[in-house]
C-alpha cells in the first residue's frame, strides 16, 4: 500500500476502483511529469450518490460530501496512471458545482475535495483551485472535480 492509501485508511476511506467513463474519454492521461484527470463525478459503485442542483434539491453539506467522493475518484484516476507515492504535488483542482442562480457557496463545497487532497497527500496536497458555479453537469450530478498532479 502507498502512503496515500495509509493516510486515507486512517480516516476510514480507501481509493475506489476508477469509475468507468460515461462517454468517449479516458479517466486520466499522463504526459511528462503530469497526470491530468477527466472530470470525476460523485459516483459510488457506478451510481451517482446524489443528483440535482446545490441550493435546490442538494444542500451545501451534501454537495461537500459529493466533492469528497469526486476527489476520491480523481485519486483513483491518478492511480490508474502512476503509483500514488510518485505524486510530488497536487497542482490544481477545478471544482464545478451545479447550483441554483442564488447559491454562492461554491468555495465551501469545493473544500470537500481540497480537504481530502490535503488528508491524502499531506503537504503535497496543497494546491491551486477554481470553484465554479454552472447550470448543469453530466447526468444531473451536483459536483464534478478535475485534477492536475505532478509526478516524479
Amino acid at each position: 500500500m502507498s502512503r496515500v492509501d495509509d493516510r486515507l485508511a486512517e480516516i476510514g476511506l480507501s481509493v475506489p476502483p476508477v469509475p468507468a467513463p460515461v462517454a468517449v474519454y479516458v479517466p486520466a492521461v499522463r504526459t511528462g511529469s503530469y497526470v491530468y484527470t477527466s472530470g470525476q463525478l460523485p459516483l459510488l459503485d457506478g451510481q451517482l450518490i446524489l443528483t440535482g442542483k446545490v441550493g435546490g434539491e442538494v444542500s451545501a453539506e451534501e454537495a461537500y460530501d459529493c466533492a469528497r467522493q469526486c476527489a476520491l475518484n480523481a485519486i483513483a484516476a491518478v492511480k490508474s496512471q502512476v503509483d500514488l507515492d510518485a505524486v510530488v504535488r497536487v497542482v490544481k483542482a477545478t471544482v464545478f458545482v451545479a447550483s441554483t442562480p442564488d447559491f454562492t457557496g461554491q468555495p465551501g463545497v469545493a473544500n470537500g475535495a481540497s480537504e481530502l487532497f490535503g488528508a491524502a497527500f499531506g503537504d503535497a496536497g496543497t494546491h491551486a483551485r477554481s470553484a465554479v458555479g454552472v447550470p448543469v453537469l453530466p447526468l444531473d450530478a451536483p459536483v464534478e472535480v478535475e485534477l492536475i498532479v505532478e509526478v516524479g
